[in-house]
């Protein structure tokens, strides 16, 4: 009795802190999200307040998403080295610091520099983040645990969509940067303090050659590349839509932005719904990726371009919902997929990376959709133009094979790099 007591009782211990760690990089990235998503409904005050034309206000989205490519990329690299809950925590504080002062500029030029700064501190989290729950998760599992930290994406457009709107009409466009970049400041703390990184961590043999060797080894992951060119098609069309859909709402249809922003609390929250679904139902099948990514990628194509044809508000409603879902319903499949193509000691530095590449699709759409919108005017060119990363997506994924799954090959956490690539 004695023995059953003392082996149940490591068992329920892990169990918690999986889901504590679990729960508290949802909160950081939905605090980071949160962040993100402020300028698509503060976008048009904002820019009133600093005399910024409208064909120039995606120069502030897309300096956040340059910064936040950076810091992906590097963040990754770090976070192998230094920790995941080092850099979830870091990250976010100083992501939190530099929204507050973004809440006090006075000028074009300072507010895209602290956007790029935001972005460069907020991007480290997502791959720290990946790195810590890959650790306390089996891959088999990784579906449901993808599904709940992602749905912090649309969450944070929810929240932002929800509040922003109200807390500009009652304290000023400012006061909602300085909240949420209290708030981020405050989870940071609450991070370090609990955090803990899982029992796989570091499980695999790191190949002699260090960086370098690294790094060769990523880029030789044909599989992993695609994943890494059909999520950029995916982001393209998420984040073009995040960006610009509630002012190409108001401007194209003269919605009022309480309504536009009503649509897009809906889109968000049936994608934060959705998110833990689909990756419950990928598990249960196997742990399958690639097929459900295309469905995903193929509804959202469709839904982009349904989208743009109708200029209703209860039209737009209708759609919302199942925009939502196809617009972030890819993304779990393919953050679960990338920490079974390569070996543990590379986990952070492959999610950052792909990451990165993923939102160079945002850091290109504001500005490609802005450009088609000045020069058209059309509601319905700037959707098409957005639907074009989904269905780029459809046809790279074809190409990708799940030689991670369980079913046909080893865990690739217990391979080395050379291995990985091989298996690949």
């Amino acid at each position: 009795m004695s023995t059953t007591q003392n082996t149940a009782s490591p068992v329920r211990a892990r169990s918690w802190n999986q889901w504590l760690v679990l729960l508290l990089c949802w909160t950081s990235f939905t605090m980071t999200s949160v962040d993100r998503s402020t300028w698509g409904p503060a976008s048009i005050v904002v820019g009133e307040h600093l005399a910024v034309p409208l064909a120039s206000l995606g120069a502030f989205a897309t300096a956040y998403y340059v910064g936040y490519v950076i810091s992906n990329a590097g963040g990754g690299i770090f976070t192998d080295r230094l920790g995941g809950r080092l850099m979830l925590s870091v990250s976010l504080f100083l992501a939190g610091a530099f929204m507050m002062v973004f809440g006090s500029t006075t000028s074009a030029a300072m507010g895209i520099t602290v956007q790029a700064i935001v972005g460069l501190f907020a991007g480290a989290d997502y791959s720290a983040g990946v790195k810590l729950i890959s650790s306390w998760f089996p891959p088999e599992k990784l579906g449901l645990a993808m599904g709940i930290f992602t749905s912090a994406t649309s969450l944070g457009t929810a929240i932002a969509n929800a509040v922003v709107p109200s807390l500009i009409a009652s304290a000023g466009w400012q006061a909602s940067y300085h909240l949420f970049g209290a708030l981020s400041m405050v989870t940071a703390v609450v991070c370090y303090v609990f955090v803990r990184p899982g029992p796989t961590t570091g499980a695999a043999v790191r190949e002699p050659g260090g960086f370098l060797t690294d790094m060769r080894s990523l880029a030789r992951n044909r599989n992993l590349v695609l994943v890494g060119l059909a999520g950029f098609g995916g982001f393209w069309g998420t984040y073009g839509f995040v960006t610009w859909s509630n002012t190409l709402m108001v401007k194209g249809h003269h919605i009022s932005p309480t309504r536009a922003g009503i649509v897009v609390v809906v889109f968000a929250t049936a994608a934060v719904v959705a998110k833990p679904l689909i990756g419950l139902v990928a598990d249960f099948f196997g742990g399958a990726r690639k097929v459900p990514a295309i469905i995903m990628f193929a509804l959202f194509a469709a839904t982009l371009v349904l989208f743009g044809s109708v200029g209703e508000v209860s039209m737009l409603l209708w759609i919302a919902p199942f925009l939502g879902v196809a617009a972030y319903g890819y993304t779990p499949l393919l953050v679960a997929l990338v920490p079974r193509l390569v070996p543990a000691t590379l986990t952070g530095a492959a999610a950052g990376i792909i990451n990165a590449v993923w939102q160079i699709g945002s850091v290109l759409v504001p500005l490609a959709v802005g450009t088609v919108f000045q020069a058209t005017h059309s509601f319905t060119a700037a959707f098409l133009t957005l639907a074009m990363g989904p269905l780029a997506g459809i046809f790279l994924m074809l190409g990708v094979r799940e030689s991670g799954r369980r079913s046909r090959s080893p865990r690739l956490d217990d391979l080395t790099a050379s291995d990985a690539v091989k298996q690949a």
